[in-house]
């Protein structure tokens, strides 16, 4: 999985803190080749929002019907500015469709 199979949701759950379904994009690639990586991420996050705005995932994770939605990007290696200028804009983005988009370091 990850940012290797740009097709498939990583992980599926609910944040017990925020009651959010949240869906994970694990992302352990480094930031060598920073084009690549963003275009990578970039087709990721939007395969995401298909499959919400699809309703997939209402018939893949029930638990999600009723519930607040975020994709979260778990990144093993600090995002250098491009990057984060890139979640900022693609945050605006998904906020514009009813989601939420945040990024972690926390792997």
């Amino acid at each position: 999985m990850s940012l290797d199979n740009l097709h498939e949701v990583d992980a599926i759950g609910v944040d017990n803190e925020t009651g959010f379904v949240s869906l994970a994009i694990i992302d352990y690639w480094s930031w060598d080749e920073e084009e690549s990586h963003l275009r990578a991420l970039q087709d990721k996050i939007n395969i995401y929002l298909s499959f919400v705005e699809s309703n997939e995932i209402f018939e893949t994770y029930p638990d999600a019907i009723g519930r607040d939605i975020e994709i979260k990007i778990y990144a093993k290696y600090p995002l250098p500015d491009i990057a984060k200028r890139f979640v900022e804009q693609a945050s605006i983005i998904v906020s514009d469709a009813g989601f939420r988009l945040v990024s972690s370091t926390d792997v």
